[in-house]
């Protein structure tokens, strides 16, 4: 399972068997779940005072202990075995940020537990991507990823099966979606939902201001005006984005350099040679290896499936939890 700030995937006999938003969906009075996943992400920003949606995860930690634990019981409830349901004993991995603490740790395999976890491991995400993108972790040379999630970017060196230099810092997706809905809020004054901006990254989201031939077409934008509340329909370019999103990206970069900087020149050769892996939802805007190749003067690989490289790499974990020693308990 991959426990994500933006999407939750659980991959069951090497298939991915559930994709849905990290969302949940809570009635205010009883607090009893009326919707995970999809359909709790259409009702967000659209509840009345009886119902209140909920990310239980920010910043790649879990915020919300008892909506993580409705949202994780509900997925599971989606995955159907061929006779039945999950059994009761349920064997987890979980992936989870490398900089995460103790007690954010226990969060995530108490809310396992809780969900019907029995035999749970945890797993660092960089990690996972690694496994995931189709790296050998256990050989004896040095690979990085950059795993750019929704709440965390995780960047990892790895060599022997071990994480040998990490940085995790708390600025990834969601943060280019606030960049958006504070610009347009700022440049155009029209009032953006998060849902919208979401919209806007995946439309026109651009690491470039120049992607030439690849450019995409403008999104036309439709929200109040912020002062008079009148409808206006704003159409959106790509270099306008990509202006707003520089200074999150340049967070990115430097974490990026930070990790080399602190990489054994063993190790530091040997990436040089492999390249970069980028994986997560944040490799998929436009531009973003070629601004870092280009930063950094290392080559950066986008994964073949970066959305799904930390589920994957958990899928092929709990098949081995035998013979990968790295895994937590």
């Amino acid at each position: 399972m991959d426990l994500g700030t933006a999407n939750t995937i659980i991959i069951n006999n090497g298939k991915i068997v559930v994709d849905e938003p990290s969302v949940v969906a809570l009635d205010r009075h009883t607090n009893r779940m009326i919707a995970v996943g999809g359909k709790a992400k259409m009702m967000h920003e659209k509840t009345h005072e009886n119902i209140r949606t909920i990310r239980p995860l920010r910043d790649g930690v879990i915020a919300d202990f008892y909506a993580c634990e409705q949202m994780m019981r509900g997925l599971i409830k989606m995955v159907k075995t061929g006779r039945r349901l999950f059994s009761p004993s349920l064997r987890m991995v979980i992936g989870v940020p490398s900089g995460s603490t103790e007690v954010e740790l226990r969060a995530v395999r108490d809310s396992a537990e809780h969900a019907g976890g029995r035999d749970v491991y945890l797993l660092f995400e960089p990690m996972a991507a690694a496994i995931g993108v189709g790296i050998d972790v256990e050989a004896p040379e040095g690979n990085m990823i950059v795993d750019i999630g929704g709440g965390s970017t995780e960047i990892a060196v790895i060599s022997l099966g071990g994480i040998v230099s990490n940085n995790s810092i708390r600025t990834a997706g969601d943060d280019l979606t606030a960049d958006i809905q504070a610009y347009m809020s700022r440049q155009h004054n029209v009032k953006v939902s998060e849902r919208m901006a979401e919209r806007i990254k995946i439309h026109v989201g651009s690491a470039l201001p120049d992607l030439g031939e690849d450019a995409p077409e403008d999104y036309i934008v439709h929200g109040p005006n912020r002062v008079t509340a009148l409808p206006m329909e704003v159409p959106v370019c790509y270099q306008e984005i990509a202006h707003c999103l520089d200074k999150t990206i340049a967070k990115i970069e430097t974490a990026v350099l930070s990790a080399l900087e602190s990489t054994p020149p063993e190790l530091y050769a040997d990436i040089v040679k492999n390249g970069i892996w980028l994986a997560g939802g944040g490799a998929l805007l436009r531009g973003l290896g070629k601004r870092l190749t280009d930063k950094i003067n290392i080559p950066f690989h986008i994964a073949e499936d970066p959305l799904h490289s930390v589920a994957r790499g958990t899928g092929i974990a709990l098949k081995n939890v035998d013979r990968f020693t790295f895994l937590m308990r």
